[in-house]
């Protein structure tokens, strides 16, 4: 997952509250489930020792949230500056998480949401097209008619001596598909949208993926789902682009966990395993995509700034940093690879590493060897 939607967490002012759980609508008491599952988390922050104003902002966000269409988990990240994070997942977790600490605990998110690059819905035909940007989070909708007339062949000869109808007709569409491609463009180079989700029947799908220029078409993927103006259900549409994001996801996890496999069978330096390694390898800029398991309990440790962290204090010593801070490794490893522009991917079966975690590096880093 790209970290770069975590980057506003890190100049954010803690102490943090993260709250996780099950909020599926697919019940006809969703709303009082919501309202029972709230309070047991309100509850339980109020144990942790959470900060009342950040308690009364939890709750306007999981209230207040537009619901979820069937089963889904729920993500609210909050600190002194408000919420931060309030998005659907795409799974519950099998237990609620409840977390007040001095860093965000984001692993959830990474086990259960879905990388959302920004992208561009076009929904098309042969007269224009209805497009729909997602850019952070947000929606703008706009239509594009290309003024080309008509698009539909006649059903009988025309009269003779103003040219083929037919070509008439295929050059309109045309123009129309053309000016659909150069908005897209546009949107693509202004707002740098990553995708281009392309809806329609058959032949104006195809026809528009043709005319796009070749530069956006890697970033083009067609959503077999309906034509324009045909009453086609944007559930279907939103449910077609989710499988899409979760194959992406998919592939992410794969092409990680192959390539930190490889790397390390082949002792390269260019993967690293096991706490030491991997502090020593983010201390060093060197992290490119960190892979988390298993945690459990583990700590590390870090200065007064959280500038720099390690296995312990003696590594950390040795760094010429005074040991101020000891924070869980699934809270700080995440927050360090942000600050340093790694991918994070949560592992499945497919790859164990060491201690729980482990790295595919950018260069072979001078990795710390362990104390004691």
């Amino acid at each position: 997952m790209d970290s770069e939607r975590f980057r506003k967490l890190l100049d954010a002012r803690g102490p943090f509250a993260s709250v996780y759980f099950d909020d599926s609508h697919d019940t006809h008491d969703a709303e009082a489930q919501l309202e029972l599952k709230w309070r047991a988390a309100e509850n339980e922050l109020e144990k942790l020792g959470a900060d009342q104003a950040v308690i009364e902002d939890i709750g306007d966000a999981i209230m207040n949230l537009r619901p979820p269409v069937g089963r889904s988990g729920r993500a609210v990240i909050a600190g002194a500056d408000g919420v931060l994070i309030n998005e659907h997942l795409a799974r519950a977790a099998a237990t609620g998480i409840v977390r007040v600490s001095e860093l965000p605990y984001l692993v959830p998110i990474l086990e259960q949401s879905f990388d959302h690059p920004d992208y561009v819905l076009v929904v098309v035909d042969h007269s224009g097209a209805d497009l729909t940007t997602h850019i952070n989070g947000r929606l703008y909708s706009e239509t594009v008619d290309g003024g080309g007339f008509p698009v539909h062949h006649a059903a009988g000869a025309e009269t003779a001596g103003y040219g083929d109808p037919q070509l008439r007709t295929d050059e309109a569409a045309r123009k129309n598909l053309r000016a659909v491609a150069d908005r897209v463009g546009e949107l693509v180079d202004d707002k740098g949208i990553e995708l281009i989700f392309v809806v329609g029947e058959v032949r104006s799908r195809s026809d528009f993926l043709s005319t796009l220029p070749e530069r956006l078409h890697d970033r083009a993927v067609a959503l077999e789902v309906g034509a324009r103006h045909s009453g086609h259900d944007f559930g279907e549409i939103e449910q077609a682009i989710e499988a899409e994001f979760l194959k992406r996801q998919l592939r992410a996890i794969d092409d990680a966990a192959q390539k930190f496999t490889a790397e390390i069978g082949r002792e390269s330096g260019l993967a690293a395993e096991g706490l030491d390694a991997v502090c020593s390898a983010l201390r060093q800029g060197a992290v490119e995509t960190l892979i988390i398991g298993e945690l459990g309990d583990a700590t590390v440790v870090a200065d007064e700034g959280m500038t720099t962290v390690a296995p312990n204090e003696n590594v950390l010593s040795e760094q010429g940093a005074a040991p101020a801070k000891t924070l869980r490794a699934d809270e700080a490893l995440p927050m360090f690879a942000v600050a340093i522009g790694a991918a994070l991917v949560r592992t499945d079966e497919r790859v164990a590493p060491a201690d729980g975690v482990g790295a595919v590096l950018r260069y072979a880093p001078t990795l710390h060897a362990p104390v004691g």
